[in-house]
């Protein structure tokens, strides 16, 4: 399984951002997707991940502020980032877990103060 992510970027204190992670093949009978995160000096965090039926899980840090969707007919799951926070920095990597965990490619987000 090969995952893309995408939709990074700056923003600022406040702000929002929508990332993307498009899987090569369908996601509808795959397990856990989500999200981790690594902020420079820190070890990676899991931010958020759905199941296979659309049940979700969130870090307290991303409650009441991200959410986290699945597009099944498009491959493809969404992290909604509002109420951005300086902290909130780091390169987010979208993972599934079919057997293992598969990652993409890593995409930054830099949240200015």
């Amino acid at each position: 399984v090969q995952l893309q992510a995408s939709g990074g970027g700056l923003a600022q204190a406040g702000g929002s951002l929508r990332l993307s992670c498009a899987a090569s093949r369908s996601i509808t009978s795959m397990k856990p997707m989500g999200w981790y995160r690594q902020a420079p000096g820190k070890q990676r965090e899991l931010v958020a991940r759905i199941t296979s039926t659309g049940s979700t899980n969130y870090s307290d840090s991303a409650k009441g502020r991200f959410t986290i969707s699945r597009d099944n007919a498009k491959n493809t799951v969404y992290l909604q980032m509002n109420s951005l926070k300086p902290e909130d920095t780091a390169v987010y990597y979208c993972f599934v877990v079919v057997m293992k965990y598969y990652w993409g490619q890593g995409t930054q987000v830099t949240v200015s103060s």
